[in-house]
């Protein structure tokens, strides 16, 4: 097992290493001059130059990679003398547009995309999962039928139609769950406050994930039934609820951990429509505005972000089917 995973974590290393040039490259041979837009418009070409020396601009493309890299485990100062301002590790980067580090920034908006991806996935888990657990165990029945109802309506609405119709009903028309605009509370110091805050984002995200968790959960059950070591199991006198627990589940789990760590994934790259309808400030509203600004060093922060998130969780995924199926650490 230590081995698997060794050399996983080396194949995830070499990957991010990999994703993190192509990104820096893509970025870097944009047609316009990244330095003409640290400034507004009526910027002077005294002011370009000298934004180009403080950020490295003016160095090789190999040279800038470099120092991007660096910065990023080592922290990076930008400029000389008494101009010169340092970035904390891990440091991607400084926005002329925010007048803040890259990395502060970050601190800022991770929270709340993290808080509404990690509630959503939780919310939607156990509902689909569940819906599709009892479709499966009731198929033809009315459970099975109850949860079709469900994953038509669930497939059927956009996103946004969701969070507007929670938002504009649920919040401000019934006032059954009033909703903050002021800004993010945090678990640990308002609970009540942040579960307010970030129960009808859940359930924006939720609603739409958990019907496609239901009709996945319910195959993959019900095909797993089919198999030939189950009806061994149940030739040997086994009772349903065990054949169930014990050989069904467990088989049927593994392709749901990779759907869900993918989804999770996208979701840490940023729940775009869900932050923008509940004006939660996180990485998706960040990013949309950092395109518009063309302001690239968050871009290539949230491009990397996004995608060491993914090569991070089909780690965690090759990790948990290791647990889940020993063949697979062959």
């Amino acid at each position: 097992m230590l081995t698997f995973v060794s050399r996983r974590l080396v194949y995830a290393a070499i990957t991010l290493l990999i994703v993190s040039m192509a990104v820096y490259a893509i970025f870097a041979i944009l047609p316009f001059d990244p330095a003409a837009l640290t400034c507004g418009q009526h910027c002077t070409p005294l002011v370009i130059r000298a934004n180009r020396i403080k950020l490295g601009f003016d160095k090789p493309l190999w040279e800038q990679y470099w120092m991007f890299l660096h910065g990023i485990f080592a922290g990076r100062t930008y400029g000389v003398g008494s101009a010169a301002f340092h970035c904390p590790a891990p440091a991607f980067g400084y926005s002329f547009n925010d007048n803040m580090c890259v990395t502060e920034l970050l601190q800022q908006k991770l929270p709340i995309t993290l808080s509404v991806a990690i509630g959503a996935l939780i919310l939607w888990l156990i509902v689909g999962v569940g819906l599709g657990i009892l479709a499966a165990r009731f198929k033809g029945r009315w459970p099975d039928t109850a949860s079709s109802v469900f994953v038509l309506f669930g497939t059927s609405l956009p996103v946004f139609v969701t969070g507007l119709f929670l938002l504009i009903w649920v919040s401000i028309k019934w006032k059954i769950i009033p909703i903050s605009f002021l800004g993010y509370v945090s678990v640990f110091s308002d609970p009540i406050g942040f579960v307010k805050l970030f129960i009808l984002p859940w359930i924006t995200l939720a609603f739409a994930f958990a019907a496609l968790y239901t009709r996945f959960t319910r195959a993959s059950i019900l095909e797993t039934l089919g198999e030939d070591y189950i009806r061994t199991a149940r030739a040997k006198g086994l009772s349903e609820k065990k054949v169930l627990r014990i050989h069904t589940f467990r088989a049927a789990l593994a392709p749901i951990v990779t759907l869900a760590s993918l989804d999770f994934a996208g979701l840490i790259g940023g729940a775009i429509l869900t932050e923008t309808i509940f004006n939660l400030p996180g990485i998706g509203q960040w990013t949309l505005r950092s395109v518009y600004e063309f302001n690239l060093p968050v871009v290539v922060c949230t491009t990397i972000l996004a995608a060491g998130v993914v090569i991070i969780m089909n780690l965690i995924v090759d990790m948990l089917y290791a647990v889940l199926d020993p063949r697979v650490r062959i």
